[in-house]
């Protein structure tokens, strides 16, 4: 029997009603789930486009029907439209969003945000907070509390031991406290005891330079300190693609990546894609798509065979696969040893070097960052004009 997803259709002055509506009809999510709808009766209309207390009063009725259906195993997930903050407000509802929300409505003492995208997976320390006081929210029972819960759920996800970094809060991670003093007041010792307690966790680091290690798949996922630092970098590689999960709830809860954007509201113009890949996936399980809705920094190798077009043409076969798998595919290592940063990598030679050469030059093409050239027989970093 296929599971039930529950869809909640938002805001409904935004593009949610119409993203849940052509979702839920998508033969890709019927697919592999059975879809149910949440939202307000048909005949209660909203102007679309138009902020109001109304909507994020429906919006939030909608939610909590989806929860109690969930918990009570009338549906099996729950996969939310976005809603408006400032409709919630206005609807004098005390939530800033989704998570805070949901962890009301099923008593769940420590949520987290994850985005799940196929090359960064980032979870934020914390969410809708002004930058100015992110400082003082980022304590040391909130850090451990989420590195915790981040290495306990990510099993559930095909991580069984998942490698955790986290991002420092100041430019050059403190630059040992010339640049700021949470890393070694806070985000140090957060991460010593994490590793105490046997979490596998590195950092603080830099934040510039961290999420491109991590796409590049020195990591499984990173610890934010603050919403934009994460969400940035994610949306850059996957907008539209990754999957918003919520950790630490006794229900499955997914979402789209992005707002109600009001300025396209009832035009019948928006893409449901965002939402289709929330109710088609689940744990242990990696986002759906084809290959060509996967990010465009990964790398397609063809292989030998065909298969057959819409039209009935033969095609090659391709296939997405990370860059360093290309290495360990085409030359299998005779062994293993350690780098200076602690990754596993094949033993030196000149036939993988210039691989590995070749290919962190194609991932630096594709990203868009740190390209390197070689000057005077030196190899230097720049950023791409």
């Amino acid at each position: 029997m296929k599971p039930r997803v529950a869809i909640t259709v938002g805001d409904p002055a935004g593009i949610g009603p119409e993203i849940a509506r052509k979702a839920a009809a998508d033969p890709r999510v019927r697919e592999v789930c059975e879809p149910v709808l949440y939202g307000p009766p048909s005949e209660h209309e909203f102007a679309a486009g138009q902020l109001s207390a109304d909507a994020g009063r429906a919006a939030f009725d909608a939610i909590c029907a989806a929860v109690r259906d969930a918990q009570a195993g009338t549906v099996h997930a729950v996969a939310t439209a976005p809603v408006n903050k400032l409709a919630f407000s206005r609807a004098g509802l005390p939530w800033k969003g989704h998570t805070d929300l949901l962890a009301h409505l099923t008593g769940s003492p420590r949520v987290a945000m994850m985005f799940w995208s196929e090359p960064l997976k980032v979870v934020l320390a914390t969410i809708h907070v002004p930058l100015a006081a992110v400082p003082a929210a980022l304590t040391r029972d909130v850090l451990d509390g989420i590195i915790e819960l981040t290495a306990a759920e990510l099993p559930r996800f095909g991580l069984k031991e998942p490698r955790l970094a986290l991002a420092g809060l100041n430019p050059h991670a403190g630059e040992d406290g010339l640049l700021g003093g949470e890393e070694g007041a806070v985000l140090q010792p957060a991460v010593a005891a994490a590793k105490a307690r046997g979490v596998r966790i590195e950092g603080p680091f830099p934040a510039d330079t961290l999420f491109v290690r991590a796409s590049r798949g020195e990591f499984d996922a990173v610890i934010a300190c603050y919403h934009d630092q994460g969400l940035i970098p994610v949306k850059l590689l996957a907008f539209g693609r990754a999957v918003n999960v919520t950790l630490g709830l006794p229900i499955v809860r997914t979402s789209v990546d992005h707002g109600t954007a009001f300025d396209i509201a009832g035009k019948g113009v928006a893409d449901p894609s965002s939402l289709w890949k929330p109710c088609c996936w689940r744990p242990n399980s990696r986002p759906v798509g084809r290959p060509e809705e996967r990010p465009l920094h990964s790398f397609r190798r063809r292989e030998s065979g065909t298969r057959q077009n819409g039209a009935g043409d033969p095609v090659e076969r391709q296939r997405v696969v990370h860059p360093a798998a290309l290495v360990q595919r085409d030359e299998a290592p005779r062994g293993r040893q350690e780098s200076s940063v602690g990754r596993l990598r094949a033993p030196r030679s000149p036939a993988i070097d210039e691989k590995r050469r070749a290919l962190r030059a194609r991932a630096d093409r594709a990203l868009g960052v740190f390209p390197r050239r070689r000057a005077g027989g030196r190899t230097e970093l720049s950023c791409r004009p």
